[in-house]
C-alpha cells in the first residue's frame, strides 16, 4: 500500500536533514553544475547552416567538416543538405561520384569561407564563388550575424549584371513571362513556350521571387535545384527553394544588393593572413595584376598590422584556385651568406677582391 503524501513528504525532509560528508558535497555540488550546464547547452539555439555571428575581430567563418553519405544518396542531395553548391562540393570531393557515392563514404563539406571585401550589409552577392552573403539588420541586444547561401547564376553570354542595387518587390508564387529572346530562340527550334508560365511545378521562378531595381533580374528560388552552385541561369540569382523561401519575409524592400565579381578574398584570423582564390569567371590566369591585388587587399585588411609574406605559396595558390581558405606561412629563412674569408688571404688580398667588384660595377655602367 502507498504511504499518504504527508510520510511521503515526512520521509524526503528527514533524508535531507541527515549530515553530508564532504565528499558528497563535492558530488552534489558537481552534479549541480553538470546538470546545469546540460540545462544551459540544451537552451542554447544551434545556428542553422550558413548562419554565423559576424566575428568581432577578422574575416574569417565557417569550419570544413566530413560527413558520411547515407544509402541511396546522391553527392548533391549531401551538398543541398549542408547549404553547398555543385561546383563547391565537386571541387571538394573530386574522387566521389555525383550519383552512387554509395553508403558510408566520406564527404568534405567545404564551410570555411572568407567574408567578401565589401561593406557588410544588405546582401553582396560574389559570382565568382556563386554565393550569397545576407546580413540582417538584428535588433538591439541581438547578436550581429551573416547568412551565406550558394547560388546560381547567368551562363556564358547571359552574364550576371554587377554593381550596387536594391530590393524592389516580394512576389510569393510569381507568374513567369519567359523573355523575348528566349522566345524567338525557342520559335527557332519550332517549340515556342507560352506567354507565361503560371505558378506550379514547372514555374523556373520557384515559388518565392524578389525584384531587383535592375529590369528584369531578380533573386528567385528554382524548380531545378540540381543547377544551385552552377552558371545555368539567363542572368538571374537563383537559390534553393527553402533558401530564398527562409530569407524572403525578412528582406525588407529597398535592401541594397551589391553584386560582385571576386576570384580572390583575402582575410585575417587573429594575426595569420588567409587567402581564398577561386577560377576566374572568364578563364583568365591569375597573373601579376591578380598578386598585386591580392597584397593591395592584405595591405587594406590588416589596418595596423605588419607581416610578412610567402610569396611563393602565395603564387602557388593564385595558379591553383580551389575555393579553399588557406593561411599564409610565413616565408622561409633564407641560408646565412657563405663567408668571403678564405684560408690564405690576407687583408690586403681582400681589400683588392672588394676593389675588383667596384670596378666591374663602374665598367658596367
Amino acid at each position: 500500500m502507498q504511504p499518504p503524501l504527508t510520510k511521503v513528504l515526512q520521509c524526503h525532509t528527514r533524508l535531507h536533514l541527515r549530515p553530508v560528508s564532504a565528499l558528497g558535497v563535492m558530488l552534489l555540488v558537481g552534479g549541480a553544475l553538470l546538470f546545469s550546464a546540460g540545462v544551459l547547452a540544451e537552451e542554447a539555439p544551434e545556428w542553422p547552416k550558413g548562419h554565423y555571428p559576424l566575428p568581432e575581430e577578422g574575416d574569417v567563418i565557417g569550419e570544413v567538416y566530413t560527413v558520411e553519405t547515407r544509402q541511396e544518396e546522391t553527392l548533391l542531395d549531401v551538398a543541398r543538405e549542408h547549404n553547398v553548391g555543385y561546383e563547391e562540393i565537386r571541387r571538394a570531393n573530386p574522387d566521389v561520384s555525383i550519383w552512387l557515392p554509395g553508403e558510408g563514404t566520406e564527404v568534405v563539406i567545404p564551410a570555411r569561407r572568407i567574408l567578401p571585401p565589401e561593406a557588410r550589409e544588405g546582401i553582396v552577392i560574389n559570382i565568382a564563388e556563386l554565393r550569397l552573403y545576407y546580413y540582417p539588420e538584428v535588433a538591439e541586444g541581438e547578436t550581429p550575424r551573416v547568412e551565406t547561401y550558394p547560388i546560381g547564376i547567368g551562363r556564358e553570354g547571359y552574364d550576371t549584371p554587377l554593381g550596387v542595387t536594391r530590393t524592389t518587390m516580394r512576389l510569393e508564387n510569381p507568374a513567369w513571362y519567359p523573355p523575348r529572346s528566349m522566345r524567338e530562340e525557342a520559335a527557332e527550334r519550332g517549340d515556342p513556350p507560352p506567354a507565361v508560365v503560371p505558378p506550379g511545378p514547372d514555374n523556373p521562378l520557384g515559388d518565392h521571387a524578389i525584384l531587383l531595381d535592375i529590369p528584369g533580374y531578380l533573386i528567385h528560388g528554382t524548380n531545378e535545384p540540381d543547377g544551385i552552385g552552377m552558371r545555368a541561369s539567363r542572368g538571374c540569382i537563383r537559390m534553393f527553394p527553402e533558401d530564398i523561401e527562409s530569407v524572403f519575409d525578412r528582406v525588407p524592400e529597398g535592401t541594397r544588393v551589391n553584386i560582385i565579381d571576386q576570384p580572390i578574398k583575402v582575410g585575417w584570423e587573429g594575426d595569420t593572413p588567409h587567402v581564398q582564390v577561386y577560377q576566374a569567371l572568364e578563364e583568365q590566369e591569375h597573373g601579376m595584376s591578380a598578386l598585386l591585388e591580392t597584397l593591395a587587399l592584405l595591405e587594406r585588411n590588416s589596418g595596423e598590422a605588419s607581416v610578412a609574406l610567402n610569396y611563393e605559396q602565395l603564387r602557388e595558390l593564385l595558379d591553383s584556385p580551389d575555393g579553399r581558405v588557406v593561411a599564409l606561412e610565413p616565408p622561409p629563412v633564407p641560408e646565412p651568406e657563405e663567408e668571403m674569408v678564405e684560408e690564405g688571404l690576407g687583408l690586403y688580398d681582400l681589400l683588392g677582391v672588394q676593389q675588383g667588384v667596384y670596378d666591374a660595377v663602374d665598367i658596367r655602367s
